[in-house]
């Protein structure tokens, strides 16, 4: 009996072997097979190494080397001004960038979304050359109740009184379109653009070349701007646009009658004998 259970024991004990053996073959195979696809893969598809973040970044968060690593992109989707190798996002000796966007984990590192080294994430990295900004008074109506964002466009109109007695002038309180597809750049005293809740903001600050913020600025001294959120992806230019009281109730000036002028007869009475004689003759007066 002893001499059969242990018979009965090995052959036990070498088809467990046999089955790990087979089954280490088979993943063996598997993975070999899985790899030979993933190189397959990446050799079908051309990549170049280009630095993305490892974390998510902030505005305004400073950018050091924990938080990029170089990593395998396809070239075909490779983003505009990304950094690689041969333009390091931080150069030794140089003081580090910061984040002008928010920076999700695994996203590319782009020119737009960093800083110069060493600069700071303040308004001039929003301004693009020859623009400059300019803050403009808002509340609930006139701002879009809080839905402004920086990096949206809007249109600008004015709201005031015209000064004079020319026929050809708007007659009483007048709006007018006077600049359309105005960037904003900051909302209040922050230019983050990842704002979830609506704001009611007191002022807006918008780039504009120095001819926009003159007309701007005088506008905003002579009468009530207004903003009109434009759609992202709107690219029609507004006409000229002027309402005032009486085109906005469709009311046209009456036209003055002219009645045609009498001609007013004198006369003079002289007596002749008994009779009285009228003459006509011309009026003096």
């Amino acid at each position: 009996m002893r001499i059969v259970f242990g018979l009965v024991l090995l052959a036990g004990l070498a088809l467990a072997g046999f089955a790990v053996y087979m089954a280490q073959n088979y993943i063996g195979a598997y993975q070999t097979a899985l790899e030979q696809e993933r190189t397959k893969a990446t050799e079908s598809v051309p990549v170049q190494d280009i630095y993305v973040a490892t974390r998510a970044i902030d505005f305004g968060e400073a950018i050091t080397e924990e938080d990029m690593a170089l990593v395998p992109w396809p070239i075909q989707a490779l983003p505009e001004a990304f950094f690689d190798e041969a333009n390091p996002l931080n150069v030794e000796g140089d003081e580090y960038r910061v984040a002008l966007r928010q920076i999700e984990k695994n996203e590319a590192f782009m020119a737009v979304k960093v800083s110069a080294p060493g600069a700071d994430a303040g308004l001039t990295s929003r301004l693009e050359r020859g623009q400059r900004a300019f803050a403009i008074r808002v509340d609930v109506a006139s701002g879009v109740s809080g839905f402004l964002r920086p990096n949206d466009r809007v249109d600008v109109y004015w709201t005031g009184r015209v000064q004079g007695r020319d026929r050809d002038l708007p007659t009483g309180d007048v709006t007018k379109l006077i600049e359309t597809g105005v960037k904003l750049i900051a909302i209040d005293q922050t230019s983050e653009t990842e704002i979830t809740d609506a704001t009611i903001a007191r002022t807006v600050t918008v780039a504009a070349s120095p001819q926009q913020v003159a007309a701007l600025a005088q506008a905003q001294s002579t009468g009530r701007l207004s903003l009109s959120l434009m759609g992202r992806n709107d690219d029609t230019v507004a006409e000229v646009i002027e309402v005032d009281q009486r085109s906005l109730l469709g009311l046209r000036e009456r036209e003055a009658s002219e009645t045609p002028a009498t001609i007013q007869v004198c006369t003079i009475r002289t007596r002749k004998g008994g009779e009285v004689v009228e003459m006509p003759i011309p009026c003096t007066n």
